[in-house]
Formats: C-alpha cells, sequence, structure tokens
C-alpha cells in the first residue's frame, strides 16, 4: 500500500513559486539574479492599512473569529462590491479566506464531483488546473490566441461547453497576460453563458484596480445580472493594495454556495489571519488615494519593458492593458541554439538557460497553458527592469 496519496499524481508544484524559490537559492549561493518570476508589487503596504493591524494588536483582537470572516470586513467587502461594482450582497453571501487561492479552491472542493468539467481560458493562472485536478475535476482549456489579445471568442466558448460543464473560470486582467476583457467583449461571452443555465462563473478579478489607458473594468455579474445566481465573484488585498504577504481573498456568491465554501474552510485552516482581517477593512474603507499613484509607476514600467523586449529580435511583446505582467512571445527564437551549445527546443529550455547563463529568472509559458513564450513581473524598479531587458537582449543577440 503506498504511503502517499495518489491525488498527488494529478497535480504539480507551482512553477512561478519554484522559480522565485531558485532564483532565491542561487541569491544565497552567490550568482548575480534577478528575479522576474513573482506576481507581487514592490511596494510597501500602506502605512493607514499597517497602522490599522498594529490598533487590532494592542486592541487584543488576536482570537479566533468566524470560520469564513468577521461580520466587519464582510461589511466592508459588501460596500467595496457595491461602490466599485454595483453588485448588491449581503454578509451571508461572502466569504473570507487565506488568500485568493484558498477561496478558490474552496469553492472547487464544495462543488466538483468526478467528471465534472471546469472551462478554463489559456493563458491561465498556473494553479487553475492544478486545483481543479485536486477537487477531482476536469479541466478544459480554451486558447486565447496571441493575435486575439489573448482573449477567448463566445463562439471558442459555446463549443467547450458540454453537459458535464460546471463552472468556467475567468480572470480579467489576467495573470499572466495582462489582457482586459472590455464590457462588450465580456457580453459577448455572457450571452452565451446565459443560454447555458447549468454553467457556473468563477469570477478571478484580483487585478481589477490595476488598469491603464483609462480601461473601464466589468465584472461578469455586473455585466449580465441575470448570472448573478449562479456567479462567484473572487477579489482581494494582495495586489492593489501591496498585501501579497498578509494573505486575505474574499469573495461573494449564492448563500448556499457560500455556506458550503465554509463548512470546507471550517474543517481545513478555519479563519483567515485576524490582524489580517483588521487590516483589510482599512485597506476597503480607507483611502484609495495611493491605486492611482502606483498605477503611473506600474504603466511608466510596462511601457519600459515592452520597448525593450520588442527591439529583441526573435522577441514579439504585446502590450497589456492591465495588471503587471507582459506576456512576450519567443516563437521566434525556438530552434536556436546558445554559445554553450544547447539548442532552444521550448519556452522552458530558453527560461532555463536564461537563468544559467544570465541571472534572469522568468516563468515559462507552458506553464500557463500557451507555449512559447515567457511572463515577466515588472513590478519591480526600472533599474532592475533595464538591467534585466540588457541581460535578455545580449542572451538572445548570443543565439545561432
Amino acid at each position: 500500500m503506498p504511503f502517499l496519496s495518489t491525488t498527488l499524481d494529478r497535480v504539480k508544484p507551482s512553477p512561478t513559486v519554484a522559480v522565485t524559490a531558485l532564483a532565491e537559492e542561487l541569491k544565497r549561493g552567490g550568482k548575480d539574479v534577478i528575479s522576474l518570476g513573482a506576481g507581487e508589487p514592490d511596494f510597501p503596504t500602506p502605512s493607514n492599512i499597517s497602522e490599522a493591524a498594529i490598533a487590532a494588536i494592542h486592541a487584543g483582537k488576536t482570537k479566533y473569529t468566524a470560520p469564513d470572516g468577521i461580520a466587519e470586513l464582510k461589511e466592508a467587502i459588501c460596500a467595496k462590491f457595491a461602490r466599485d461594482n454595483g453588485l448588491t450582497y449581503t454578509p451571508d453571501q461572502v466569504s473570507v479566506s487565506g488568500g485568493g487561492k484558498q477561496v478558490l479552491y474552496n469553492a472547487l472542493m464544495a462543488t466538483l464531483n468526478p467528471g465534472d468539467e471546469v472551462i478554463i481560458p489559456a493563458p491561465y493562472w498556473v494553479s487553475y488546473p492544478d486545483m481543479v485536478l485536486l477537487a477531482g475535476g476536469t479541466p478544459i482549456i480554451i486558447e486565447g490566441k496571441l493575435e486575439d489579445g489573448f482573449k477567448i471568442t463566445p463562439e471558442a466558448l459555446k463549443a467547450a461547453i458540454t453537459p458535464k460543464t460546471k463552472w468556467i473560470i475567468f480572470n480579467s486582467p489576467s495573470n499572466p497576460t495582462g489582457a482586459v476583457y472590455t464590457p462588450e467583449e465580456i457580453k459577448g461571452l455572457t450571452d452565451v453563458l446565459k443560454r447555458e443555465k447549468h454553467v457556473w462563473v468563477m469570477s478571478d478579478d484580483m487585478y481589477e484596480h490595476l488598469l491603464y489607458e483609462d480601461f473601464d473594468f466589468a465584472t461578469m455579474a455586473q455585466v449580465e445580472p441575470e448570472l448573478y445566481d449562479r456567479t462567484l465573484t473572487v477579489n482581494g488585498v494582495s495586489k492593489a493594495y501591496a498585501m501579497t504577504g498578509w494573505r486575505i481573498g474574499y469573495a461573494a456568491g449564492p448563500v448556499a454556495l457560500i455556506k458550503a465554501m465554509r463548512k470546507i474552510q471550517s474543517q481545513s485552516t478555519s479563519n483567515p489571519c485576524t490582524i489580517s482581517q483588521w487590516a483589510a477593512v482599512e485597506a476597503l474603507n480607507g483611502t484609495q488615494d495611493f491605486i492611482p499613484s502606483n498605477n503611473v509607476i506600474f504603466k511608466r514600467r510596462r511601457d519600459l519593458i515592452v520597448k525593450i523586449l520588442n527591439d529583441i529580435e526573435g522577441i514579439e511583446c504585446p502590450m497589456p492593458a492591465g495588471a503587471f505582467y507582459v506576456y512576450p512571445s519567443i516563437k521566434g527564437l525556438i530552434g536556436k541554439t546558445t554559445k554553450s551549445g544547447v539548442k532552444i527546443t521550448d519556452d522552458e529550455t530558453f527560461v532555463k538557460c536564461l537563468l544559467e547563463d544570465t541571472g534572469v529568472a522568468v516563468v515559462f509559458g507552458a506553464a500557463f497553458g500557451l507555449a512559447p513564450a515567457f511572463r515577466i513581473s515588472y513590478a519591480c524598479s526600472d533599474e532592475t527592469l533595464v538591467e534585466a531587458g540588457r541581460r535578455i537582449a545580449s542572451f538572445c543577440e548570443g543565439l545561432s
């Protein structure tokens, strides 16, 4: 009898976590490494949020809470959805977890049975398919092509739906591409979903506030109110509020689904960190003035790295409309050979050789479901991006 569960055979470790860990290991070994793998803002958590956490500690708010969040945070989340998205929820429709990943995982664990299918547009966040597999479901991948701005079409969505389809996981702005669907594009998808009444929507809005060129954000249930009763709208404080390590994600949806998610969480982790919850109350209720200021910096970095990459022969880098990632294609470099004699057969080989030869750590595109490409997180300084770009250009120029 094997000791480890056969469930583990269905999943693999997170490639984004792996590349960050490898970069840190190489740094500790003395290698000059530039890590562009982690999806983490380099800005500090705003001081008003940190002070709220400190105040909570001094006030003794350090005990267990309800399994899926304190009432004050649920009320702040309801106010956020009304303010930003025109969506009305009550606290019993809200779940708070230890990060957005746990929200998604709880929902999948609470709803999937063997044979259930989950539609996932690619490129996708690396964890989506593996979470579906862990929950016993089957990921169904729809490719969003580069020439379509990495977005899926209503026709492709309709073709992927079967009687076994239970969910579509929809992420806009996108990790890893930064692609953003317009309200009109979302309406094309919701028109399909309105007719497919057995399909639920998991709308991952984690990068909602990271938009450029005055792009209008829209979420599925906002665009199509008919989908309200079968949509789980997911968000969190990690990205826009620079609170990745605080680990607070949340979602709102039908009461029966939220109750099922609460049951999962009550028997796994129980409540998210109490101090982080109080910090999140301040994040959602407090000033939002720093978000536009941070976005100005992100936009400058985006423009900088896109230009650098597009000046490299063999690389094509689309201009993203949101998030803080670029997803350049390296189709023009496949088949070439490095100075050390390694043939670039795929994007994983490219990324491995790039790290070994130059110390630049990025994530290969196959991990996100669309190759050959790689993902760069530009949530770092201009100087870091310029140096990383110089090293990438030098590496690519050395290919033959």
